[in-house]
């Protein structure tokens, strides 16, 4: 754990207890904070109490009087499209609103830190698609290598749940949009950005609020590297902003197509991984044989890992060898078994239009797996990008619409995962892929995307025993 620093014998007030909330509580009374803990939900309020926590509602009378700080968990809006009513009332009193994040960075440090010859370093990730596969790609490159590493944040532990880093650790932190535009302090060593997608435009006003979320990570962190994906144009502005000229080495980019320029760049072109560094190609790795990376997506996403990893001073050579033993993460391009010929995909972390784009073209012929809760704007994007697909398998409430947004695609409207899954294999030929890559949110019918991925593995493995 790491004990939050400066709010000793000071009341602070923690909303939302969920992972991060409890973790966060657990962290401030560590610290010696007064901590009032609260949930809309009588789950959290009961998870609080059982372990000795005061619970009451912050609105109560009074109940703001002497709070130093209230902390908020990342899914509690608290400008878009409303504020939370209690952090509304910690706004109007004055009273400052961080979150875990925050605490994490005002926190990690210690003073044995001047005893070390390499003192902890911090990778931070951020993008709309592929921080999952990056951050636990970049542990696994750095973990090959023989470096001590702890992978938290959106992914894996809480960010104050980890172990007080020692001599030459790296931690890895998966950081959203919701975490980023909050925190309080962010003061990562190395700064990654994958890309940007429209997404989650409700919460954050808009894809111009979105996009200033994810830049504050530069912005306000003051990262000593930065590695860019600059095939879209914020990532080129953003490129633009950090880079002091066409030279500066603090930025790396990354992207899908040559590169031309004296600064450190990595391509990714027809499954080549290419680094140059002023103007010259210095390594080259072939990723096409690697199934843990299947796809332009997840070249991206090595490409990015392989960044931060030359950042830290690894040989093209290590890398190579450990990319080839990732296996992947659950729900992302993950396959989960292979029958008759015909390999299962599960990709239910694609709860996105251009999250799903990227895994339709990851594969020749697909049997295609998608519906659900759809996000706001980009539907119409899916019917063009589908020339890979032979035939869909619409589920969710609302299959029969999600249907009509796929023109002209082949498809079959199937309600529930056991049916998708059934209709698939029974049409499926050898050579074909059986993609799960929703394209939208879960929430109509799991909890979240990965009980949907579950799901469809289950209804795959029952394949077996027929």
């Amino acid at each position: 754990m790491i004990p939050v620093q400066g709010f000793e014998g000071q009341k602070v007030v923690v909303l939302g207890l969920g992972r991060s909330g409890l973790s966060a509580a657990r962290a401030l009374r560590a610290g010696g904070a007064e901590v009032l803990a609260w949930d809309d939900g009588a789950a959290g309020r009961a998870a609080a109490d059982a372990e000795g926590f005061t619970v009451a509602d912050p609105m109560g009378r009074d109940a703001l009087l002497g709070v130093a700080c209230l902390i908020t968990s990342p899914g509690i809006p608290h400008l878009y499209p409303q504020p939370h009513r209690v952090i509304a009332a910690a706004m109007e009193a004055g009273i400052p609103v961080d979150n875990d994040i925050g605490l994490f960075f005002r926190s990690l440090a210690t003073g044995g830190w001047a005893d070390l010859d390499t003192p902890p370093r911090i990778v931070a990730v951020t993008g709309t698609n592929g921080k999952s596969t990056t951050s636990a790609l970049i542990a696994h490159l750095l973990e090959s290598a023989g470096m001590a590493v702890e992978l938290a944040g959106n992914i894996g532990r809480g960010v104050l749940d980890i172990d007080p880093p020692g001599e030459g650790a790296v931690i890895v932190l998966e950081l959203s949009s919701y975490q980023i535009e909050l925190a309080r302090a962010l003061t990562p060593d190395i700064a990654v950005f994958t890309n940007l997608t429209s997404d989650h435009l409700d919460r954050h006003g808009g894809m111009g609020g979105y996009f200033a979320a994810k830049r504050r990570l530069f912005a306000e962190g003051g990262p000593d590297r930065a590695v860019i994906g600059v095939d879209e144009p914020e990532g080129r502005y953003l490129a633009n902003q950090i880079a002091e000229g066409p030279g500066d080495g603090r930025l790396i980019r990354v992207s899908a197509r040559r590169i031309s320029g004296p600064g450190w760049d990595i391509t990714t072109r027809k499954g080549w991984l290419s680094e140059w560094r002023k103007g010259r190609q210095v390594a080259s790795i072939d990723l096409r044989p690697m199934i843990g990376l299947p796809g332009a997506h997840n070249h991206q996403n090595a490409a990015c890992a392989y960044a931060v990893a030359r950042a830290l001073g690894l040989a093209p050579k290590t890398l190579e060898d450990a990319l080839a033993t990732f296996t992947g993460l659950p729900h992302r391009s993950q396959r989960v078994a292979e029958i008759g010929g015909v390999a299962y995909v599960n990709d239910s972390k694609a709860t996105n239009v251009d999250a799903a784009i990227k895994a339709l073209s990851a594969f020749p012929r697909i049997r295609w797996i998608c519906g659900g809760l759809a996000k706001e704007g980009g539907m119409e994007a899916l019917a063009p990008a589908a020339g890979n697909v032979v035939k869909a398998y619409v589920i969710g409430r609302e299959a029969a619409s999600f249907a009509l947004a796929l023109g002209e695609v082949p498809h079959e409207v199937c309600g529930d995962m056991g049916t998708a899954v059934a209709r698939a294999a029974a049409e499926a030929e050898p050579g074909d892929t059986v993609l799960l890559a929703p394209a939208a949110a879960s929430f109509d019918q799991y909890d979240n995307f990965e009980r949907r991925g579950e799901d469809f593995a289950r209804h795959v493995e029952a394949l077996k025993g027929g």
